[in-house]
């Protein structure tokens, strides 16, 4: 049964301090879940390279010809992909299993706890993913990232939707935090872009200065100011006074598909997989595409290297030594890593201007929460449109990948696919609090989001690499696989959108 909503909380109410600490909070796990998820994409074809190098050696030194060893880990390559499908789909998996269960103890022990544990977790293992000298020693703290984001939005979105019980103010609250989501993805792009521009002059990690490695360990930020706001935090009230009355029930999944609640928990998360497929199915694999597209050949690494040497070195004379015909190895392996963090630059680049498009989107869904009643119109408003844009913009871009001058048309489109598909995401954080009650709005925010999103929307990626591997890189057919796939889920999306369930203007299960 809906209840009224509280006339005690209206919108025009001046937050209070510990309020501004509660958005504060969230806003900055928002912005660091997705901080840490679009880490990969910029990271993984650098971190394979450097990681695959001693796999690469001991091919060699077993007999296999060196230009056979690199191709297979090159991107497209067969052990590239298998790897690249390993760090973008098991992570998702680990977060969307283990997600799941900190959903249902976000009902059981609390929403905060679960939130303040949940954040220290995926930050830690963020750093310590930086340090990792293995791909499954990448794999393993990536996974852990994964349970801690996917752990920490279903805390947060729960928690902000029982303290601030105004709908209108609730509305704005969940839009306006959630918008920081995409100053994440802008935080790691720009983190992306100084550790290419400084890595040289950062201390060695691994013996080296790679730049993924420094981007990577740059995720124990948010950890920071939770230590120190983590005492002032108030307890969701909705979810204290529940427990002391000891009327609270007792969270199960299995309640989730009791005849009441089973539309809305299979709609939810299948519609929710569909936002999430645009994304990882198509837009995700842009660095990689831009990234293939800039390095295509030694020739041009070297070029690009000796440019990026040059800068940071500052001399001529320096960086023509070090890409003469026989350098050293240490001048070698410097040139190499040169000409990594110069591609990271452009591909950070590109993904910059999808963040600003995704904060945009995001900010607009915040307005329009409050002015259209029907949550189905609210989210058509960006989802057919995406339906169009993105599939359409990958087939172009297939086509531009050998035009120099595409790069700014590029980052137009990709501004344009970053406001419509990132807003979908806001729209789940204010849609899902209000069709599951409060024993159960951990848990059935966690089984859309970590089970829709996490696993089966995240799966796009993994189908993609699939059927877009060939035996040497090949962008262009990213690219096309890329838009077939995100265009795919976007139809099932927008055909069963129909049939989500209209929530009452504003209201709360209890």
């Amino acid at each position: 049964m809906s209840s009224a909503p509280s006339p005690a909380a209206p919108a025009a109410q001046t937050l209070s301090r510990t309020a501004w600490l509660i958005c504060t909070i969230a806003a900055i796990g928002f912005a660091f879940d997705i901080y840490e998820l679009l880490m990969l994409p910029l990271i993984i074809k650098p971190a394979v390279a450097a990681l695959s190098a001693p796999i690469i050696e001991g091919l060699v030194k077993g007999g296999m010809e060196q230009a056979k060893a690199v191709a297979l880990w090159s991107p497209g390559g067969e052990e590239y992909v298998k790897w690249a499908r390993t760090l973008f789909f098991v992570p998702a998996l680990a977060g969307g299993i283990f997600g799941l269960l900190g959903g249902y103890l976000t009902d059981l022990l609390g929403r905060r706890r679960v939130l303040t544990f949940s954040i220290l977790l995926y930050a830690f293992a963020a750093c310590a993913a930086g340090f990792s000298t293995s791909l499954p020693q990448l794999l393993f703290f990536r996974c852990l990232v994964f349970i801690g984001v996917c752990v920490e939005f279903v805390a947060a979105v729960a928690w902000l939707a029982e303290i601030f019980t105004n709908p209108h103010q609730r509305e704005k609250v969940l839009g306006y935090t959630q918008a920081f989501s995409s100053f994440g993805g802008l935080l790691v792009a720009g983190a992306n872009i100084l550790a290419a521009k400084w890595a040289l002059s950062l201390p060695a990690i691994a013996g080296g200065h790679d730049a993924w490695r420094y981007t990577l360990i740059s995720g124990v930020i948010p950890a920071l100011p939770l230590i120190l706001i983590r005492p002032f935090l108030p307890e969701s009230p909705a979810w204290q006074q529940k427990r002391e009355a000891g009327t609270l029930k007792r969270p199960s999944i299995a309640a989730l598909f009791s005849p009441e609640l089973r539309k809305t928990t299979i709609l939810t998360t299948l519609v929710f997989a569909a936002s999430y497929g645009i994304a990882f199915g198509a837009i995700q694999q842009l660095p990689q595409i831009i990234g293939a597209q800039r390095l295509n050949t030694p020739a041009e690494a070297g070029h690009v290297a000796v440019r990026a040497i040059a800068k940071e070195a500052g001399g001529v004379a320096l960086a023509a030594a070090k890409a003469a015909k026989k350098p050293d190895p240490v001048a070698q392996r410097e040139m190499r890593q040169a000409a990594g963090n110069a591609s990271d630059q452009t591909v950070a680049g590109v993904t910059m201007w999808q963040e600003i498009g995704g904060l945009a989107g995001r900010f607009v869904l915040a307005v329009l929460a409050v002015v259209i009643v029907s949550r189905r119109t609210l989210f058509r408003v960006f989802q057919i449109p995406s339906l169009i844009v993105v599939p359409l913009l990958f087939w172009w871009i297939s086509g531009q990948l050998g035009n120099a001058d595409s790069l700014g048309m590029i980052k137009a489109g990709i501004f344009v696919a970053g406001v419509l598909t990132v807003a979908q995401f806001s729209f789940w954080g204010n849609y899902i609090p209000l069709v599951f009650p409060v024993h159960l709005r951990g848990t059935g925010e966690s089984f859309a989001a970590n089970i829709g999103g996490r696993v089966l929307g995240t799966a796009a990626a993994w189908i993609t690499l699939t059927l877009s591997a060939s035996d040497k890189p090949d962008p262009a057919r990213v690219a096309l696989v890329g838009a077939c796939v995100a265009g795919a889920y976007a139809l099932v999306g927008a055909i069963l959108t129909q049939f989500l369930p209209e929530p009452k203007a504003g209201d709360l299960k209890e």
